[in-house]
């Protein structure tokens, strides 16, 4: 009787010290769940913290500290177009005190186009709950052959790798409306870069004053002829078409 006493008592001991082990490590379990890192693009399916959200978001817009959201493109995109608008502006003032007429056309036009396409970001900017934000840089301005060039690098950086990023990461948020703006913008940038290029390598002959330019005041598109009834990156009807001189 005895030795079984204290087969019991050594027993229970033994059920004792397993409890205080599997409880410590259900502890430590818990712990690690919840200091997992956000979902990311490189980690898609790791466990949610609680996310920061600007107010009025959708949950595709959540902000994580140190990642780049479709609102942040957003607000970085109307930036650069609000700056580009005021840019162009001082452009064709330059261009048109040095006798370039059709270049000065050329920078107006541009212009109203990159006002299409920041109205077209505060647009959804506000759809999303933000508010449009932009710091206009007073523009750096030189001979119109250099303004030409300076143009045409920031319209191919655009059309080439900013927004075909800011796209890529609005179809990964499922936000169409940014989707469809950055991928209308990108197109008409790359336009905008040849019209510059054209410009830049055939100066000379651009004096002409009476040449004026066609904008797309859906997607920002500028074309010397309206020769068609859709435009050629949105698909819109040609009448959304301005003429700008």
């Amino acid at each position: 009787m005895k030795a079984a006493g204290k087969v019991s008592i050594a027993l229970c001991f033994f059920i004792f010290v397993l409890a205080i082990f599997a409880y410590a490590e259900e502890g430590k379990s818990v712990k690690t769940k919840t200091n997992f890192p956000p979902p990311t693009a490189t980690n898609p399916g790791a466990p949610t913290a609680t996310p920061m959200i600007p107010p009025g978001a959708t949950p595709a817009i959540m902000v994580w500290s140190g990642e780049k959201t479709t609102l942040d493109n957003l607000q970085t995109a109307f930036n650069g177009e609000s700056n580009a608008h005021a840019r162009y502006l001082v452009f064709a003032q330059k261009a048109g005190a040095e006798g370039y007429g059709k270049v000065a056309n050329l920078f107006r036009a541009a212009a109203r186009a990159e006002e299409v396409h920041f109205k077209r970001c505060a647009k959804v900017i506000k759809e999303l709950g933000g508010v449009p934000t932009a710091k206009i840089e007073p523009a750096i301005e030189k001979s119109t052959a250099e303004n030409l060039e300076t143009a045409m690098k920031s319209e191919i950086y655009e059309s080439t790798i900013m927004y075909p990023e800011f796209w890529a990461q609005s179809e990964k948020d499922q936000i169409k409306g940014a989707t469809d703006a950055f991928e209308d913008i990108g197109k008409a940038e790359a336009v905008h870069a040849g019209l510059y290029e054209k410009a830049r390598e055939n100066l000379p002959e651009w004096k002409d004053k009476s040449k004026k330019f066609e904008v797309c005041t859906f997607c920002g598109n500028v074309v010397e002829k309206v020769n068609f009834k859709n435009c050629p990156v949105c698909g819109k009807s040609k009448k959304l078409y301005v003429s700008v001189r």
